[in-house]
């Protein structure tokens, strides 16, 4: 075995065990049985096709795509797929070098099973997020500032996957098409699928492991533990922005989220977050505060003081958290041998996401904006 090669990059090793272990036959090289009626089964196929697109990118670094010793393959071909399509672009230094930041899988069912089962997708279109130990990690951070700065949609990365969406969706029925994403790859995933739900109508079924959430929630929840505490500030605060939005002026504004919002409704993407995870957390205080915000003040859940503080310069813009409909799910467990930084990393991590319902404490709760 090579001494460079991670572990967990090997599927054998690290993949979904308890799929694994289902065969159609009694060798141990046989087809696995896959449920595709089984969420458990769609979710944790969604997330190993994430991972093998991070592992296609160390592939190219450690020049092994394409042979004996390639690593990413065995990620998406154990469930039937094949690679049909990269997504790259170009290094600050080398033109020639073309980092890989996602790719489009598509569906070939084995000859025994005949048809693509109704519930399986035809294609997946997967992003890879941040690479930190990659010696060109500096483009995902630029993206990652992107992210901070809501200017995600102007980046290279989302004009590419946009482009190769638009052109896979012109020749195939939308429903046959799954979006998927970690972390900086599900802001792109989560981008992408929004975009084509508010322009074209098109709803895209989408998977985000971990998407990352620009909020001063995980600093509230550390400096205010109580929750009826919390709960008070953020009601406030959605009284607070309902007022600013009559007094700035803000009628137009708040009419097109709210038209914007009817648009979106029908499209109920799902979220995979950790409740530990200070990245995605704030995903989880905005929608588990939906509901008394809604009773309280219904237009506050359209509205970010950002956005509207945008429009008084003419300038129309809206945080993509803002999402009218979607299932959340929230995973609480927690490796018992982790500690202190430890914990926080685990949170994040893509792998815990492939991991059956029983090792998971996880609720999901679906969102809708009625």
């Amino acid at each position: 075995m090579d001494s460079n090669v991670d572990l967990a990059d090997r599927f054998d090793i690290s993949g979904p065990t308890h799929i694994m272990s289902r065969r159609s036959g009694v060798h141990h090289s046989s087809a696995m049985v896959i449920d595709w009626n089984n969420e458990e089964d769609r979710r944790c196929i969604a997330a190993c096709v994430v991972k093998g697109t991070y592992i296609l990118e160390k592939d190219r670094t450690m020049c092994r795509m394409q042979t004996a010793e390639a690593l990413a393959p065995a990620w998406w071909e154990s469930f039937h797929f094949r690679l049909l399509d990269v997504f790259s672009e170009e290094s600050f230094t080398r033109e020639y070098d073309k980092l890989i930041f996602g790719a489009i899988y598509e569906h070939v069912p084995p000859p025994a099973g005949g048809r693509r089962h109704p519930c399986a997708p035809q294609y997946i279109v997967a992003f890879r997020g941040t690479m930190l130990p990659h010696p060109k990690v500096i483009h995902d951070v630029v993206l990652d500032l992107q992210i901070l700065a809501n200017t995600l949609e102007y980046s290279r990365r989302s004009h590419r996957a946009h482009k190769a969406v638009d052109k896979l969706l012109g020749t195939i029925d939308s429903s046959a098409v799954w979006l998927a994403g970690h972390s900086l790859g599900a802001s792109l995933a989560l981008e992408v699928g929004r975009t084509m739900m508010a322009e074209r109508g098109i709803n895209l079924s989408t998977f985000l492991f971990n998407p990352p959430h620009v909020s001063p929630a995980p600093a509230i929840n550390k400096i205010l533990p109580c929750e009826g505490l919390r709960g008070e500030i953020f009601a406030k605060s959605a009284r607070v922005k309902a007022r600013v939005g009559q007094v700035l002026s803000q009628g137009p504004h708040r009419e097109r989220m709210e038209e914007l919002f009817e648009r979106l409704s029908p499209w109920a993407p799902n979220l995979y977050v950790h409740d530990r995870d200070v990245i995605c957390q704030g995903f989880v205080d905005y929608f588990e505060q939906r509901q008394q915000l809604e009773e309280r003040c219904r237009s506050a859940t359209t509205l970010s003081y950002r956005d509207m503080l945008f429009s008084t310069i003419g300038k129309e813009k809206e945080r993509p958290h803002l999402l009218p409909s979607a299932t959340l799910w929230k995973n609480s467990s927690m490796d018992r041998d982790a500690h202190g930084i430890q914990k926080l990393l685990a949170a994040h991590e893509l792998q815990q996401w492939w991991k059956p319902d029983g090792e998971l404490r996880m609720i999901a709760t679906r969102y809708s904006f009625a």
